[in-house]
């Protein structure tokens, strides 16, 4: 067996054990910290046991960086987890935050990248620094939303619109399901309805990607999307 494969199985096998301790949890903010806290605990250094840890950014993020450089303006990376879409958003010139409500996800990162630019943090996203308050020209958000049960997305996302500056800009990647089928999470895709909250919150929705991800024994439809709260408006 090769080196990817044995990491693929181990992943593998670390989502299924994962995934049915959070179907038992009762989804409040608190437990899910604690979730995340131990995914990260008994994983020790061994990224395969962190099933949403890929130790590298996501395409769409990446080529999105590669033409958008940050030339010095601010960036933030919610719920960084082990650090790889932080350090592409520092590397692309954005002077960066990034946080995470799991302390041992915050350390893991740093020990990861020990010359980092990244300021990373723990911090608690429905209890942010007031200065995050439309403090960021660029918030990424990957794969969050979906962390957390569809009955706390009127939570999640107000909080993560707040975080963008007026003229700055929120990128959303995360899986998406027809309106009609039910979120059996976690993960807990969403619908496109829900993935345009964010109109309502101010944001103006300027691309839109719809592509599929193919694993050997599914294929997940995903949402990559690009939106700017309007110049001089406020969060």
């Amino acid at each position: 067996m090769s080196g990817a494969d044995d990491f693929a199985d181990r992943r593998a096998a670390a989502r299924e054990h994962i995934d049915a301790l959070d179907r038992d949890s009762a989804h409040d903010p608190n437990e899910r910290s604690g979730l995340f806290d131990t995914v990260y605990d008994r994983a020790g250094d061994d990224a395969a046991l962190v099933p949403w840890a890929d130790l590298a950014p996501k395409q769409q993020i990446a080529d999105w960086l590669s033409v958008n450089p940050g030339h010095g303006r601010t960036a933030i990376d919610v719920a960084c987890g082990l650090g790889d879409h932080a350090e592409a958003l520092a590397d692309a010139g954005y002077a960066t935050t990034a946080f995470d409500v799991s302390a041992n996800a915050v350390e893991w990162a740093k020990r990861r990248f020990p010359d980092s630019k990244v300021n990373y943090l723990t911090a608690d996203l429905f209890d942010p620094p007031p200065a995050w308050s439309s403090g960021f020209d660029l918030v990424n958000e990957c794969y969050t939303l979906q962390s957390l049960p569809p009955s706390m997305l009127d939570k999640t996302i107000p909080a993560v619109t707040d975080l963008v500056a007026p003229g700055g800009v929120l990128l959303v990647y995360a899986r998406v399901r027809e309106e009609d089928t039910a979120a059996d999470g976690p993960p807990w895709p969403l619908t496109m309805r829900q993935a345009r909250r964010f109109a309502d919150l101010g944001l103006k929705l300027e691309s839109e990607e719809r592509f599929d991800v193919v694993r050997p024994d599914k294929t997940i439809p995903h949402l990559f999307a690009q939106w700017r709260r309007p110049a001089g408006a406020q969060g």
